[in-house]
């Protein structure tokens, strides 16, 4: 059985930045979703979290992290909290014109009765002595199960700059 991939939303910031991308009323006539950004934030510093909502509902996630920064391993427990983290984002201290590159797979997006499961991947490109790369494992269990109709990003600080893409998908088995 193949899997096909059809996408259902792709969003691009343009000048100015944005401090959210939001993909709304999601089609579902798929099994599972993935999400697919390129993303560059604005503030500076070390690093920038990015973070996912499902349906603007801020409450009832939990995630595991792995990472990686050229020179040590760690993981770390993101407990209950308001959204699910992305990964580290590049930002304005990182090099220029550079991305982080993230991918999101949620199975089951549409179940009404079990909790979403959230599998991260993303790697943060910097020419300099240290990058992360993050691999996650989230869950989102609201009090009301419901199926995943929003979609929203936003950075922990600053914006989203120009050229920064998100790209959302839905799978079916065929």
């Amino acid at each position: 059985m193949a899997n096909t991939y059809t996408l259902i939303a792709s969003s691009t910031v343009g000048s100015g930045g944005s401090s959210s991308i939001s993909f709304t009323s999601i089609d579902s006539s798929y099994t599972d979703l993935v999400l697919l950004a390129s993303i560059d934030s604005s503030p500076s510093g070390t690093y920038n979290w990015g973070y996912l909502t499902f349906n603007s509902v801020g409450s009832n996630y939990s995630q595991k992290f792995i990472y990686g920064d050229g020179s040590s391993v760690q993981s770390f427990n993101w407990g209950a909290s308001a959204q699910l983290a992305t990964g580290m984002l590049n930002n304005a201290t990182q090099t220029a014109s550079t991305f982080t590159s993230c991918q999101f797979y949620i199975p089951n997006y549409r179940s009404t009765t079990n909790a979403k499961s959230v599998s991260s991947e993303s790697a943060m490109e910097n020419n300099a002595t240290s990058a992360y790369i993050t691999m996650g494992a989230g869950l989102w269990n609201p009090a009301t199960q419901a199926a995943i109709t929003t979609i929203t990003i936003t950075p922990e600080t600053g914006t989203f700059v120009q050229y920064s893409s998100f790209y959302l998908y839905g799978i079916k088995n065929s």
